[in-house]
């Protein structure tokens, strides 16, 4: 099957590189960087350099105390980060820490097209990669492994439904891919048996990088003006919604605003182009304050920080809708209560630790989160008691970048490049 794909990969490039100039006019590559995507634009520093790879904006951001992990460990090493997505582009600079700007680079990931890879490889020369949680791509791991390089998958994730697919139709393959890592560290428990059933051994010890992640950050001056002009209103804030579930929250905050009339909802859609389909309320991409209406649409990249600051209840979006669920740890960091939907698999582990510390609340539908919502802005105490617990919850977990980052400077201990 490893063959089957590196010839199919080599094929598809004239595809692949049409592809890339089309996602241009959707806002989803830089022009100017396009050639990355085919392992161009190398600039290799002197010295120890390690290879992080983290697909997008969840996956960049819960890699940043990892970095300063490393960088505290070794004042030496150089790190160059890979990403696959406009968003996570842009938004890594402005959250690293400006002590790391010399010492971190980031590249476009190349496409996992062998010439591509090659490339890659053969400018920036690893002395070790991580790669973190599923990012499997078959050509990737063999080219870096054949080239002597030391592999790490953190916070390794894989689905039961993938593992199913896996253990049924390819074992030989998932074996041969997850055989090329000296070092795979599971993101939990269940990530972890799925693992180890499909043949892999020696796991680290479990643990989730986007638990240790740091706060969300707010513009002082971008929150002044929003708190000026909420006022003393409730606010309610569905963050990071998907399709079909703003007009549930909107149905369940119309019944709130029968005790509540002055309740706000702010919605944040998860992929902000969605803000102009959610009615005809004031929005933020556009400039707009919220005003006296009960909706604000608040439809820009990277102010959940802002959002979660000002909200006194928030609803996790992509959790009443079968998607999985989006990230709740964001809002516990920033002690904001918050109330999810019955769809949260993509965090499995973090939402039973939430729930059995008491730091969350689980409804199954929109007339639920109604209740819920209604109890949460009543029992002030309580809720503010759920919010610490949470936090606290969240605090136990700020160990896991220091041990990570020992693990992979272990790596290249073991292969003498240190």
């Amino acid at each position: 099957m490893s063959g089957a794909w590196h010839i199919a990969a080599s094929l598809a490039a004239p595809a692949l590189r049409w592809n890339l100039r089309r996602r241009i006019g959707q806002g989803k590559e830089e022009a100017a960087r396009l050639p990355e995507r085919e392992g161009h634009g190398a600039a290799r520093p002197e010295g120890c350099l390690i290879w992080l790879h983290a697909a997008s904006v969840g996956e960049s951001l819960s890699i940043l105390p990892l970095i300063e992990a490393l960088a505290q460990r070794d004042p030496a090493l150089n790190i160059l980060v890979t990403t696959g997505t406009v968003t996570s582009a842009r938004l890594l600079p402005q959250r690293l820490h400006p002590a790391l700007a010399g010492r971190v680079t980031h590249r476009y990931a190349p496409l996992d097209v062998p010439e591509w890879v090659a490339r890659f490889l053969e400018g920036w020369r690893p002395d070790a990669a991580g790669f973190v949680e599923s990012e499997l791509w078959p050509n990737t791991l063999a080219a870096t492994h054949a080239r002597g390089i030391p592999l790490a998958l953190l916070n390794a994730r894989i689905s039961a439904r993938t593992a199913a697919r896996w253990g049924r139709w390819a074992p030989g393959f998932a074996r041969e891919l997850l055989g090329r890592f000296q070092l795979i560290m599971p993101r939990s428990a269940e990530d972890a048996a799925r693992l180890l059933a499909l043949g892999v051994r020696d796991l680290a010890p479990a643990g989730d990088l986007k638990l240790a992640a740091p706060p969300l950050p707010a513009d002082d001056a971008a929150l002044a003006a929003l708190r000026g002009a909420i006022g003393g209103r409730p606010v309610l804030l569905a963050a990071s919604t998907h399709p079909g579930e703003e007009a549930q929250v909107l149905q369940a905050a119309e019944a709130l605003r029968a005790a509540r009339p002055d309740l706000l909802t702010i919605l944040a859609p998860r992929h902000p182009h969605r803000g102009k389909e959610l009615g005809p309320w004031p929005r933020r991409a556009e400039g707009a304050l919220p005003g006296a209406g009960p909706v604000y649409v608040a439809d820009t990249m990277g102010e959940l920080g802002l959002l979660y600051r000002v909200a006194h209840v928030a609803f996790i979006g992509g959790s009443l809708v079968p998607h999985g669920g989006q990230n709740p740890l964001e809002a516990a960091r920033l002690g904001c209560p918050m109330v999810f939907g019955p769809h949260m698999q993509n965090f499995t582990e973090a939402v039973g630790g939430l729930l059995a510390a008491g730091g969350a609340r689980q409804v199954p539908d929109s007339a639920a989160l109604a209740a819920t919502v209604a109890d949460m802005l009543t029992q002030g105490e309580a809720t503010a008691a759920m919010a610490r617990a949470a936090g606290e919850w969240v605090a136990a977990n700020a160990a896991l970048p220091g041990r990570m980052a020992e693990a992979l400077l272990g790596l290249l201990g073991k292969a003498g490049r240190v």
